[in-house]
């Protein structure tokens, strides 16, 4: 692989021996995807999980001198003084999360603990190169914003946000965006929580990039839902929808002149089997948890809407951003919502060791992503829309 003399500068240690660690790896990825040449990024976000491989990780490029060219974004783990009094977090769960919080800082990351920078922190312009890691980042950002970025680990993203640099191959290739499946979608999508469904039909559509048809308008929750779940039931870093997404002005643009590879058609049908072979049945609720990927502003108005002059018998939770929160508490939102009984959680993820409280207990949540990672840690869910899990908090039970 081509490495220009500053690259190879890194790579011999001239600028310390952490970047030459962050570019050992970074050629190692080239290698491996047959890249002929590094490109310049600029955007990273770091997927980074509060546990202890990742925290090894960028301690060990702390060690060695490594600091950040380009700031990345990262995602959350858990808010320790939100949580100190709620649940019983052990010495690790707080050593953990207080390190990894010092680690990025020292390194240079920016602190955004939000798993949605894509809609705030950090956005790209299209046709941008960049580094993200994160299941919803990446399909966001290559198929809503038309950056370009490869399914980055935590790890390699934050190698490129040290070196500034990532090999050129996959989704960073114009040839390799184009759409190779057609989908036909034949299903009225009712409302965002249909995109989430739509998008744990990975399976049924198979490898490839997507192109879906018959989707007449789509909202930015809409299309962070569908990637997200395309990306946790299955693994894709770019999507088109005909009309919607930039890429794919008409169905011909999208697929680059060729016939697609394979025809797959998504009904009504398809959309509810998943909802029900994944959801627990209807019945008491414990509690309702929203916010995998974090909420948008939009998204918890809403929810303060259903719960104006309402009183919860069910314990409500909303994980967002902590630009998202304070925007609630100008507005009004958050005092909605806390009257009603309820919570928003700032720079907190479902997979995280501060919900150990909700274990063995049956919520309510519109995100099957969340549901995937919230089994592992005894929680379970019946899957509906927020509005119809907003009602069902209010009522205690889902009907």
């Amino acid at each position: 692989m081509y490495l220009t003399s500053v690259e190879r500068e890194m790579l011999d240690g001239k600028y310390g021996e952490g970047v030459a660690l962050a570019m050992r790896v970074q050629v190692a990825l080239g290698e491996a995807f047959d890249a002929e040449r590094m490109v310049e990024i600029g955007r990273a976000h770091v997927a980074l999980s509060n546990q202890e491989a990742d925290l090894w990780f960028v301690e060990k490029l702390l060690q060695a001198g490594a600091r950040c060219r380009v700031s990345p974004t990262v995602n959350p783990g858990f808010h320790l003084e939100y949580f100190l009094d709620k649940t019983d977090l052990t010495g690790q769960d707080m050593e953990m999360i207080s390190r990894t919080r010092k680690a990025y800082r020292q390194i240079g990351a920016t602190l955004s603990f939000s798993c949605t920078p894509y809609l705030m922190e950090n956005i790209p312009r299209q046709g941008e190169i960049v580094a993200f890691s994160e299941s919803s980042a990446t399909p966001y950002v290559n198929a809503v914003w038309g950056a370009r970025s490869n399914r980055e680990s935590a790890q390699s993203a934050l190698c490129a946000a040290v070196t500034g640099r990532v090999p050129l191959y996959g989704l960073l290739l114009p040839e390799n965006r184009l759409g190779n499946i057609l989908v036909r979608v034949e299903a009225e999508m009712g409302d965002d929580f249909d995109f989430r469904l739509l998008g744990y039909c990975a399976p049924k559509i198979g490898h490839g990039v997507p192109v879906f048809t018959g989707i007449s308008g789509a909202t930015p929750e809409a299309l962070m839902n569908l990637g997200a779940e395309l990306n946790t039931a299955g693994a894709y870093g770019m999507y088109h929808v005909v009309g919607i997404t930039p890429e794919a002005p008409a169905l011909e643009a999208a697929l680059g002149g060729r016939a697609p590879l394979r025809e797959v058609t998504i009904s009504r049908r398809d959309l509810d089997e998943v909802r029900d072979s994944l959801s627990c049945p209807p019945g008491k609720i414990d509690f309702a948890l929203f916010g995998c990927p974090h909420l948008t502003l939009h998204q918890v108005r809403h929810i303060a809407r259903l719960l104006e002059g309402e009183q919860l018998k069910s314990p409500l939770w909303v994980m967002t951003s902590s630009t998202t929160r304070e925007l609630a508490r100008r507005t009004g939102l958050l005092s909605i919502i806390e009257k009603a009984g309820g919570y928003i959680v700032e720079d907190t993820c479902i997979d995280q060791p501060c919900w150990r409280f909700l274990e063995g207990k049956v919520g309510v949540t519109d995100s099957l992503k969340g549901a995937y990672y919230a089994r592992r840690r005894g929680m379970s869910f019946v899957l509906r829309s927020i509005t119809d899990c907003v009602r069902a908090a209010i009522k205690g039970e889902v009907e």
